[in-house]
């Protein structure tokens, strides 16, 4: 197999059809030996009833179906854990991650790159984008490197890649995250980010604060550290109080700060145990070993 293209689906099936037939004529100019796998994410719609109708015509297009909502990078998992070409393209199902654009990213690979991954143009600055910018700061500041939120998922990689991405098991899915601490040659092309053909994004703020939550513990112990860092502070700023009062302070004026003091420390303690608690969690759901995901059903 050439080319395969992995392809994350939920309630999408008002685009599959025309993300099949915009993929299919641009694929024929790489090669004719390709295939095209749709992961249905229990999709809620008749999504998984278009890819069993493509497939019942096309042969190239190969369809799973989760057994429940597992997620996208689960989703994406799924997909190159079965996928078998020499290049892999992996892109979002809502046509945003324009299939046209596969061709320049193919033939900037040619140039010695095993991974080439398209950095989006979101047109002019607004209230939103300024709202992504800070989140994606401070995501890079708590994962401990930079992750440029103008890359999606949308990119192609070499099979040696997708074969060393095949290897993570880890319960904590985070492909981008994944991908960049293998460190192979990475190179970068500017494409156009279109706008959703299928209604608003389902990938609420909420689900995407849990990905970032889930991101960090994962792949950081940044909030252990910082917890660490607050708690020396206060410990200092305690004692340099402390010294104050003491000395400036007439005798038995200091039951306020006393009791101050308890509630501000108090709540730090509890605080940086729940961070802990998270760690110790999701470390307990690593031990488990259970399966990333569970297909239901497939279209061969």
């Amino acid at each position: 197999m050439d080319m395969s293209v992995v392809i994350p689906v939920y309630n999408a099936e008002g685009c599959i059809s025309e993300l099949y037939e915009r993929l299919k004529s641009t694929l024929i100019r790489i090669t004719s030996n390709y295939e095209i796998i749709m992961i249905d994410d229990c999709s809620t719609d008749h999504s998984w009833e278009k890819i069993v109708e493509l497939a019942k015509t096309d042969t190239q297009i190969k369809g799973y179906k989760f057994s429940r909502n597992f997620g996208q990078h689960y989703g994406l998992t799924a997909g190159l854990d079965h996928c078998h070409g020499d290049w892999v393209v992996v892109m979002d199902c809502d046509l945003q991650d324009q299939p046209e654009e596969i061709l320049r990213l193919y033939q900037k690979a040619q140039a010695g790159f095993e991974i080439v991954v398209a950095k989006r143009d979101r047109g002019q600055f607004s209230l939103e984008r300024s709202l992504s910018w800070i989140f994606y700061k401070i995501l890079s500041y708590l994962l401990g490197y930079h992750y440029d939120a103008s890359v999606g998922n949308f990119r192609i990689m070499s099979k040696k890649v997708v074969q060393n991405y095949q290897k993570m098991r880890e319960n904590l899915r985070f492909f981008g995250a994944l991908i960049d601490w293998m460190g192979f040659k990475t190179a970068s092309i500017e494409v156009n980010h279109a706008k959703r053909s299928n209604g608003p994004s389902s990938y609420t703020f909420k689900k995407r604060w849990k990905l970032a939550s889930d991101a960090v513990i994962a792949y950081s112990d940044k909030p252990l550290r910082l917890s660490i860092g607050v708690g020396y502070s206060i410990s200092f700023f305690a004692f340099v109080v402390g010294v104050y009062q003491f000395f400036n302070s007439p005798a038995g004026t200091n039951s306020d700060y006393v009791l101050l003091a308890i509630f501000l420390v108090g709540g730090l303690i509890i605080a940086n145990l729940g961070i802990i608690g998270l760690y110790l969690g999701k470390t307990f759901d690593e031990t488990k070993k259970r399966p990333l995901y569970i297909i239901d059903e497939t279209t061969s």
